[in-house]
């Protein structure tokens, strides 16, 4: 379908990922409004969806902190706001291809062309304004041979990085080969005063499940609404007829204590079920009905989209992810390994001709990867043929 057609305009109706992380180039022409990503393991897939994530929020500390962390990757950092004290903090180095951080080295996600990507970049020291800034709170160490740090650029919004790295032969350069670790300077004063450009909301989900808390919070924002529904059906995928009702339930523990529970009322269980005990495909079903209705207007990002989704469900539970962002007004960039969850994405495409839906399959080929996409023609014909789009 034309995008023209589909009257909403996406925020990416391509894709351009250059020196970030595990990917050196790689373009994707054509995004949908649901894209499916396949691929076989390590290929780069959830890599392609962090890129997304950086995206959408603009370069923002906040989430390059996070995607770091959450992986481990952190650096030991002089922090001069703490008097001089060493600290883990996030390992910048480790979001450029092969950490590689030397002259000219820039990481660039956005739409193809060069309009509108965001870009992190290198910022000489000998800018007048910026090396103002860092030699009065870092005089000393600059004069020791720190001469370069990072910028975050998005159209005309510029920030630095909290972040100042060696270069070869100083004391922090020693500190790495000795203890095979990243060792730089860092700066929060950078921060004070940085103003982001307005983010695209996103929501990243898998490849694991949604706490009580978060399903709780999600489904009290959409009680008593259309969205409300869509979730109720998203979970008669599995349960039929036999799901009645669902409601968030609060028991009193005490006069100052608790629980909210999300419930289920299946037809014959005398007493209402926590959805948690419900298993993992309704909590997957459910999570996924949920992050749609709260990511209006933005972008859902399903890692792994098949985990706990029974095969013969795979077609109505696409069907539902098809109809519900294109009344939302949604993103949805998923992945996957099955080629069960690759048929049914197939399927529910020839349902719902009136979503824009895009297949892609990355694979490496010495050393370099690639976005094979599949024409709407093709993957309709994989729908109605079961031919084997190729997961190898």
């Amino acid at each position: 379908m034309s995008l023209e057609r589909l009257g909403n305009q996406l925020h990416l109706p391509s894709l351009s990922i250059k020196g970030f992380r595990g990917i050196d180039a790689l373009t994707i022409d054509r995004l949908g409004r649901v894209t499916l990503i396949a691929g076989k393991n390590s290929v780069g897939k959830t890599t392609v969806l962090d890129a997304i994530q950086v995206y959408a929020a603009r370069g923002h500390y906040d989430i390059l902190s996070q995607l770091l962390t959450s992986r481990q990757e952190v650096s030991i950092a002089t922090v001069e706001e703490v008097h001089g004290q060493r600290k883990f903090v996030p390992d910048f180095p480790a979001l450029f291809h092969g950490r590689d951080v030397s002259r000219c080295a820039r990481i660039a996600i956005g739409p193809k062309g060069y309009t509108d990507q965001l870009r992190i970049e290198e910022s000489l020291l000998d800018e007048e304004e910026l090396a103002s800034q860092i030699e009065k709170n870092l005089s000393r160490y600059v004069a020791k041979g720190y001469t370069q740090t990072f910028r975050v650029v998005f159209q005309d919004t510029e920030q630095i990085l909290p972040w100042i790295l060696p270069i070869q032969g100083s004391d922090a350069a020693r500190t790495v080969e000795r203890y095979s670790v990243s060792a730089c300077l860092y700066l929060f004063q950078l921060l004070v005063r940085a103003k982001w450009p307005s983010p695209i909301g996103c929501q990243f989900l898998g490849p694991g499940l949604l706490s009580d808390e978060e399903i709780v919070r999600s489904w009290n924002a959409i009680a008593l609404t259309e969205d409300e529904d869509r979730a109720v059906q998203a979970l008669r995928l599995i349960f039929g007829n036999d799901l009645e009702r669902v409601a968030v339930r609060r028991d009193e523990i005490s006069d100052t204590e608790h629980v909210q529970r999300v419930v289920a009322r299946l037809r014959g269980q005398a007493r209402p079920v926590p959805l948690q005990s419900l298993g993992d495909g309704a909590l997957h079903l459910s999570g996924v009905a949920l992050a749609l209705t709260n990511s209006r207007d933005g972008f859902l990002l399903i890692d792994e989209a098949e985990n706990g989704i029974h095969h013969s469900v795979q077609r109505d539970y696409w069907r539902m992810v098809f109809e519900t962002a294109q009344a939302n007004n949604v993103q949805v960039l998923a992945t996957t390994h099955s080629f069960d969850c690759l048929c049914g994405f197939a399927q529910a495409m020839t349902d719902c001709e009136e979503v824009d839906g895009a297949l892609v399959r990355l694979e490496r080929k010495n050393g370099t990867l690639r976005a094979v996409e599949y024409s709407e023609r093709n993957i309709k014909a994989a729908a109605k043929q079961r031919i084997d789009i190729e997961m190898r």
